[in-house]
């Protein structure tokens, strides 16, 4: 007896991944004009460019999914394909902040005690560095930048406080669309988003104190490439994030999903709680350790 198998359904050809390509191109080049202080105001306009295509982008290519979704080419094959590919893109991240986590601790751990004299390096610190103080972290720069840590409390520890909640809120809307609430998941939904933004308002406010008050800086030697590199990507992250649950709101808000069929939400989530536990790590190794 012959097995039916389900239909798989492949998409048109898309302008969308080669939209988004251009915009992280004008993404990354604006961002290195800008960091380097190189051509001027090109710099941030460039990386501005580049939001508003990533942007454009995003709700673009989210339209597709959303008319394809509710046009009924969808099966419950595609479904696993769905969370197969936000799995595979999740780990990936997953991967790309373990490689920021293990700059650190290789500067942390082994660089900077080398340079002291740790070990067999008594030579190497006379030769290189005899006046480097081997202790994290590093305020001080071969070519005498002078800069202030960063304590964990204050912003860092209400930013923590306003991610871990927003984690709350984005379960609490979650459980509220299995029990078909759909008043208090805008309302949660809505407080995730709001949580998010502020978060953001916050680390652009920490970022003008660091610069303008504790003389931290991106070219501050090591401490400043790992602190602002890690919560720079981080802070990009938590923007991707926020963008994405914006426009689950705006599908809750015109009657989309069901108990049943909500994936592209599901997916929203996962990705948020992922963003979440990327900072705890970030406030325990960057801030307080």
């Amino acid at each position: 007896m012959a097995v039916k198998t389900q239909s798989y359904y492949v998409p048109a050809q898309s302008p969308w991944p080669i939209v988004g390509a251009v915009g992280l191109f004008l993404l990354a080049s604006g961002a290195g004009m800008w960091a380097a202080g190189i051509a001027g105001i090109w710099g941030p306009v460039v990386f501005g460019a580049g939001t508003l295509v990533m942007t454009f982008m995003l709700f673009g290519w989210f339209g597709n999914v959303i008319d394809e979704a509710h046009s009924g080419l969808y099966s419950e094959q595609m479904d696993r394909s769905f969370r197969q590919g936000m799995s595979w893109f999740i780990f990936s991240e997953v991967m790309f902040f373990g490689a920021f986590f293990g700059a650190l601790f290789y500067a942390r751990v082994l660089a900077v005690p080398w340079l002291g004299g740790a070990g067999n390096n008594a030579m190497t610190h006379e030769v290189l560095w005899p006046e480097f103080n081997p202790v994290w972290p590093l305020v001080l720069t071969p070519g005498g930048i002078e800069t202030t840590a960063m304590g964990w409390f204050g912003l860092p520890l209400v930013n923590t406080i306003i991610l871990l909640s927003s984690s709350v809120t984005v379960h609490l809307a979650h459980l509220a669309l299995l029990r078909e609430q759909r008043a208090r998941l805008k309302q949660w939904l809505g407080g995730t988003v709001l949580l998010g933004a502020l978060f953001l308002g916050l680390q652009a406010w920490e970022y003008v104190h660091a610069y303008r008050d504790l003389g931290l800086r991106l070219d501050s030697g090591i401490y400043g490439n790992t602190f602002f590199l890690l919560t720079g990507f981080h802070g990009a992250h938590v923007t991707l994030g926020t963008l994405m649950l914006f426009i689950m709101w705006l599908r809750v808000n015109k009657g989309h999903f069901t108990p049943a069929q909500h994936f592209g939400f599901q997916a929203s989530s996962w990705y948020w709680h992922f963003v979440d536990v990327v900072w705890l790590c970030l406030f325990v190794f960057v801030y307080i350790l």
